[in-house]
């Protein structure tokens, strides 16, 4: 297999280097084992580039594992584990080590204080998605090893999962719309869908086309939009949105800037009359 058969956003894949794993499926001029990396921030940007001014790939969220395979100039080059992206991290936002994780995040943000009361100036802020290791309960707060305090009811154990990822969803709307975002603070239309279906137990991959090629599977709608129901993924070319029932859509996009909900025929039309191209096709999971 050749370096140009695997797609490099998710393969860590470069001329010069390559991880050890893919060694005899790629070229490249050395291999590297990696080592595991754990996100300490509420949220560390995944670019494209070792570059602050480079654009924003994705994100990843406290208590996630890069495997790293480089470190350059304050920059590291790896492998997100939870979904396999690749690209470069703020070396600044991460400390070596994995982390036996006990509880994840179920709610769009929640407060971290540095003791056992609502009314203590925070110390941080996490996002859906998050993991965490509770090292102790105390009453309607949980401890977090190496971080201060949590709302209990915001967590849960990593293997209780939502049943209803679209309600998940629905938690996000009007929140604002960040091109590579997926957290609270702002995310794209394939970041709301990873994130919500994550909640519920399903590993998305990240951008739209894999998501396209990946989930469910699909089912035959024609120009009345006719037949579809609550969950069912809505697909434009570079484009994703999920149903909230028969009729209305819930979407990140760049027209409201927000997540928004509304009618998926008059999201259809204009996304149409803007030239973006019709439904590509819908998913059902």
């Amino acid at each position: 297999m050749t370096m140009s058969k695997l797609d490099p956003r998710r393969h860590p894949i470069r001329p010069d280097l390559a991880a050890e794993y893919l060694r005899g499926q790629v070229e490249a001029e050395r291999f590297v084992q990696g080592r595991a990396m754990r996100v300490i921030d509420p949220v560390v940007d995944l670019r494209s580039r070792p570059s602050p001014d480079a654009g924003v790939e994705t994100q990843a969220l406290f208590g996630e594992i890069l495997i790293a395979y480089e470190d350059y100039e304050g920059w590291l080059w790896g492998q997100l584990q939870r979904d396999g992206y690749v690209g470069y991290v703020s070396a600044s936002g991460l400390v070596e080590g994995d982390m036996a994780a006990s509880h994840h995040l179920i709610v769009p943000r929640s407060f971290v204080y540095p003791g056992l009361s609502m009314k203590l100036p925070i110390v941080s802020a996490l996002s859906l998605g998050s993991v965490v290791k509770v090292s102790k309960q105390h009453g309607d707060f949980a401890e977090i090893e190496n971080l201060g305090c949590i709302w209990a009811a915001h967590l849960a154990p990593l293997d209780q999962d939502v049943t209803d990822f679209v309600a998940v969803a629905e938690m996000f709307l009007n929140v604002p719309y960040l091109w590579g975002g997926k957290s609270s603070l702002g995310l794209d239309c394939s970041g709301l869908v990873q994130i919500s279906l994550q909640a519920a137990g399903i590993l998305a991959p990240r951008d739209t086309d894999m998501q396209w090629a990946e989930l469910g599977r699909e089912i035959a709608i024609d120009e009345t939009l006719e037949g579809l129901q609550r969950g069912d993924l809505i697909f434009w070319k570079g484009h994703v949105g999920v149903m909230r029932d028969a009729h209305i859509l819930l979407h990140a996009n760049g027209h409201h800037m927000m997540v928004a909900s509304e009618p998926l025929r008059e999201a259809r039309d204009r996304i149409l009359a803007k030239s973006h191209g019709p439904i590509l096709g819908v998913k059902r999971l």
